[in-house]
């Protein structure tokens, strides 16, 4: 804002993010586009692999009326859910760190 404009409460937020990151030692690194297209990959494989999980499940839910099968079905989906998103976190924990 080098015209003196105020500033928005975003801005300020960031700067503020910004110095407290710079005390705490931490350093941005900016991504390669290898490593941004190789995150957008593992975007797109985990919205796939939810997707398709959801077929499956909202088609077994049809084919079920027990509420007890019901609730192990939900349980089921919200654990591979859970995983997906997991497995997901840590591809592009690695990709970031360099490591694939």
């Amino acid at each position: 804002m080098a015209d003196g404009a105020p500033k928005s409460a975003f801005e300020l937020a960031m700067e503020k993010l910004r110095r407290q990151d710079e005390a705490a030692g931490v350093e941005t690194v900016a991504l390669t586009d290898a490593q941004r297209e190789a995150i957008a990959e593992v975007r797109r494989a985990y919205e796939a692999q939810v997707a398709e999980s959801r077929i499956l499940h909202e088609s077994a839910l049809a084919a079920t009326m027990e509420p007890a099968a019901r609730q192990e079905l939900d349980a089921n989906h919200r654990r591979d859910l859970g995983r997906f998103a997991t497995d997901r976190d840590r591809k592009i924990a690695r990709i970031r760190d360099g490591r694939d």
